[in-house]
């Protein structure tokens, strides 16, 4: 609603970038290439209704109760693998930190540890962080040195780690989604699921709880209903 970029012809472009990359998944993961989306969901809350939930009778709908105890929040770090549908190892945890996401990234690497992957992700720090650049350079086997954090080299700054973690010579990479623009990260439409089907009419009476419901879904959902998102936009202006 409120379209304000610093430059719209690089905007556009990285649009467009995500789009093509969608739109190739197919013939990538036939070749070997694992097209991902990838975002954490935060402050999943364990909430545990406090009275049972009146089933459906004739002539009634369901009542569901409105007060709640809370017994804490999660958050969960999910993959939505374009070409399949499918949502892959997925991490649940008490935090987001910049260890969480390397460490999310390389047991995800770990399922295919030969494959070419391509991440997409949003602009988030710790999607940029030293950590990840130091773990991609590890994993492709890159024995180039990448400098200090905040002084020289690759991980001098976010841009600097951002262009290493982008370059499209590396095994794994990532390409990131404009600011601003999260409707272009495929994850975000299956965490809609997820909300809707599980989590907003659940009673989860602890985490560990919670995290076996969202884990068990995503079974079911892999098994019954994941498949490719239709995606047709191709990057032309929203509005003119």
């Amino acid at each position: 609603m409120n379209h304000k970029v610093d430059n719209e012809a690089d905007f556009r472009q990285d649009v467009r970038a995500v789009c093509k990359l969608y739109h190739q998944a197919q013939e990538l993961h036939e070749s070997g290439v694992h097209v991902i989306s990838v975002d954490e969901k935060t402050g999943i809350q364990a909430l545990e209704r406090i009275h049972p939930d009146h089933a459906m009778s004739k002539g009634k709908l369901e009542l569901h109760e409105f007060e709640y105890t809370r017994h804490g929040t999660q958050t969960l770090i999910a993959n939505f693998e374009v070409a399949t549908g499918k949502v892959i190892c997925p991490t649940l945890g008490d935090t987001r930190t910049e260890d969480d996401f390397v460490a999310h990234i390389r047991a995800t690497v770990a399922t295919d540890p030969d494959a070419k992957w391509v991440f997409v992700a949003d602009q988030l720090n710790t999607h940029k962080s030293a950590s990840l650049v130091a773990c991609v350079a590890e994993l492709c086997g890159i024995k180039d040195a990448l400098g200090e954090k905040g002084k020289s080299g690759i991980l001098e700054n976010m841009a600097s780690r951002a262009d290493f973690l982008q370059c499209s010579d590396h095994r794994i990479r990532f390409v990131y989604t404009p600011k601003h623009c999260s409707w272009l990260n495929q994850i975000e439409i299956w965490f809609g699921i997820l909300s809707r089907r599980l989590l907003k009419r659940g009673s989860f009476p602890s985490k560990e709880v919670l995290n076996a419901r969202i884990l068990a879904f995503i079974e079911f959902f892999n098994v019954t209903l994941a498949k490719p998102f239709r995606w047709t936009y191709i990057g032309k202006p929203l509005l003119v």
